[in-house]
Parts: structure tokens; C-alpha cells; sequence
């Protein structure tokens, strides 16, 4: 026996928001585009991302720590609007 399992690894990234380690699946990936983040659900969109759980609690914590600009590499605030309503409308 190798002690590897034959089960898929799922692939885990950190959320911005609470620091938790969650499998990608469950995350919101986020890009910034001209100065906005913008919500990427397919995680198609050309650029680095940063993930965050698709809840109002953890963005509005990467919003207050900054977490954005950081994670994304980009200088400047970065307006969240189009995450918020995106995440308000998947939560209803």
C-alpha cells in the first residue's frame, strides 16, 4: 500500500472574507475589470481572482480588511457593488 488514496482531490482556496479554507466549488471567485470587482460564477474570466464565500457576512469583512485590491494586485479601492447585488440576488 502507498497510502494514497484513489479519491479525487478537490482543489481548496482560502476565502478573503473569514480566512477560511473552503473547497472552490463553494466560493465565489472575484476579478477586478477597470477598477470594479466583478462576480465570475464560472470562473472563466481572464485575470488573478480572489475568493470569497457567496455571503454578505464575508464580504462585507474583505470589504472592511481590503482584501480586494490586495488579493487582486491592484492599486486604488475597488467598488464592490456589482458582487453585493450579485450575491443579495443568489441568496434569495
Amino acid at each position: 500500500m502507498s497510502g494514497r488514496t484513489h479519491a479525487r482531490a478537490c482543489p481548496e482556496r482560502t476565502c478573503v472574507g473569514c480566512r477560511e479554507r473552503a473547497v472552490k466549488s463553494e466560493l465565489l471567485r472575484i476579478v477586478a475589470i477597470e477598477g470594479d470587482c466583478a462576480p465570475d460564477p464560472r470562473g472563466t474570466l481572464p485575470g488573478r481572482g480572489a475568493y470569497v464565500h457567496p455571503a454578505s457576512v464575508c464580504l462585507d469583512l474583505a470589504v472592511r480588511r481590503r482584501a480586494f485590491p490586495r488579493a487582486l494586485r491592484v492599486q486604488g479601492p475597488l467598488d464592490t457593488a456589482e458582487i453585493r447585488r450579485f450575491v443579495e440576488q443568489r441568496n434569495l
